[in-house]
C-alpha cells in the first residue's frame, strides 16, 4: 500500500477507508475459499431449470440484491430483488402459486431483523429451502436458512458496508457462473482483482482532491442496467458517511422530471455501462449545458465524455461488461468518504446509524 494511503488511513475513517483499499485482497481470498467450500456446493446443487432466483436484502444489501438479480438474468438465470420488508408484508406480490423459487437471503451480520424474519417465513411456512450470504459466522440467519455461504474475510469493523458489499457481490456472480456453467465468466471474476488493486492506489488521491474542491447541496447518481444497483449503492454511501442528500435514477429517466434540479450545487455522478454509452453522453452533455457539475464513471473515456466530464475515472478493464460492477462501487465509497471528512464528519461512526438493524418487536415487520 502506497505511503499517502497509509498515511490517509490514520485520520478519521480509518476504518472505512482501510477496508475500502483492502477490497481486491478482500475479493481474491474470497473467491479462493468459496471455490473449495461444501455449502458452496451445496448452494449449486439446489439450482433447478425454470426456478426464479429471489434476492432478498435491506439497504445495501438490498441494492447487492439488484446487482446479483442483474448478473443472473445475463446468465439466463430468471432473478429479481425484493426488500426483506415488502416479501413480509406483501409476499403475494413476489411469491406464486405453482412457480419454484430459490431465495438468498442478505446480511452482513446475519443479524438484521427483517431478513431474518424473511428466511424463517421462507423456510417454515412456505415450504422453501433458503441459501444464506453473510460475513459472520454462527449468526440467526445461518440458523434459519438450508445453506449459508459466509465471507469472513470480507467482514468490518466499520458501520456502513464496503468490502463486505462488494466481496458478497462477487460471491454470488461467481455462483451465477457456476450454476450457468460459464468458465469465461467465472474466470473474469476472480482476475478482476488483479487489474483493480493497483489502479485503485493510483487514482484516490486525485479524487479526494476533487471532493476538496467543492462543495454541493445535491447528489445525484445515474446508470442503467447492470449498474443500477451500483449507482444506489453509490448514493446510500454519499449519504451514510457525509450526511448530505442524496438521490438515484435511471439515467435517461433523469430527463424525466428530475432534471428541474441541475445547476451548480447539483453534482451529476454518471456510471456508464457501454452498452447504453451512447445516450448517456448525450445526456452527460446536456446536463452539462445546464450548468450541473458532472462526474463520470466508465470503462472507456472518449473525448465527448471528457470534455462534458468536471471529473472522470476509465476503469479500462478488458474484461466483460457484467463482470465489472464490483470496480465502479469502489469509487462512490470513496467519495462519499472523502466528502465526509471535508465536511468534518467521522465516516466510521455516521450520525443516527448502527452496524446492525435489530428490531425488538418482530411482529412490526412480519406479515404473518
Amino acid at each position: 500500500m502506497k505511503a499517502e494511503i497509509k498515511a490517509e488511513i490514520m485520520e478519521h475513517g480509518q476504518h472505512t477507508l482501510s477496508e475500502i483499499f483492502s477490497q481486491p485482497r478482500c475479493w481474491s481470498a474470497c473467491l479462493e475459499k468459496i471455490a473449495a467450500d461444501t455449502e458452496f456446493g451445496a448452494a449449486v446443487q439446489m439450482a433447478k431449470k425454470g426456478s426464479e432466483w429471489i434476492f432478498v436484502g435491506c439497504g445495501t444489501s438490498y441494492y447487492l440484491a439488484q446487482a446479483a438479480a442483474s448478473t443472473f438474468n445475463h446468465l439466463n438465470l430468471p432473478a429479481r430483488a425484493v426488500p426483506a420488508s415488502d416479501l413480509l408484508m406483501f409476499p403475494s406480490l413476489t411469491l406464486h402459486a405453482g412457480q419454484s423459487y430459490i431465495p438468498v437471503l442478505i446480511s452482513r451480520s446475519g443479524r438484521t431483523s427483517e431478513t431474518i424474519r424473511a428466511a424463517q417465513m421462507l423456510e417454515e411456512h412456505r415450504n422453501l429451502r433458503t441459501i444464506a450470504i453473510t460475513c459472520a459466522d454462527g449468526q440467526s440467519l445461518e440458523a434459519s436458512c438450508s445453506v449459508t455461504l459466509k465471507l469472513l474475510d470480507a467482514d468490518e469493523q466499520s458501520t456502513v458496508m464496503t468490502r463486505s458489499f462488494t466481496s458478497m457481490l462477487l460471491v454470488l456472480q461467481y455462483l451465477a457462473a457456476t450454476v450457468s456453467g460459464n468458465e469465461d465468466f467465472r474466470r473474469a471474476l476472480t482476475e478482476l482483482a488483479r487489474h483493480v488493486e493497483p489502479f485503485v492506489e493510483d487514482t484516490s488521491q486525485r479524487l479526494r482532491l476533487f471532493a476538496n474542491s467543492r462543495k454541493f447541496s445535491d447528489f445525484v447518481f445515474l446508470a442503467q442496467g447492470p449498474l443500477f444497483g451500483i449507482a444506489s449503492e453509490c448514493m446510500l454511501k454519499v449519504t451514510e458517511s457525509s450526511c448530505s442528500y442524496a438521490q438515484v435514477f435511471h439515467s435517461l429517466e433523469f430527463r424525466h422530471g428530475p432534471k428541474s434540479i441541475a445547476g451548480p450545487d447539483t453534482l451529476i455522478t454518471f456510471l456508464m455501462s457501454e452498452s447504453s454509452c451512447e445516450a448517456e453522453r448525450e445526456l452527460l452533455e446536456e446536463m452539462k449545458t445546464l450548468g450541473a457539475a458532472t462526474m463520470v464513471i466508465a470503462n472507456r473515456v472518449d473525448q465527448r465524455v471528457a470534455n462534458a466530464s468536471d471529473f472522470a475515472i476509465e476503469l479500462k478493464l478488458d474484461l466483460p461488461e457484467y463482470a465489472r460492477p464490483a470496480a465502479f462501487t469502489i469509487w462512490g465509497q470513496l467519495y462519499g468518504v472523502y466528502y465526509g471528512l471535508k465536511k468534518g464528519l467521522n465516516p466510521d461512526s455516521p450520525n443516527n446509524l448502527t452496524r446492525v438493524v435489530e428490531l425488538a418487536d418482530e411482529k412490526t415487520i412480519s406479515g404473518l
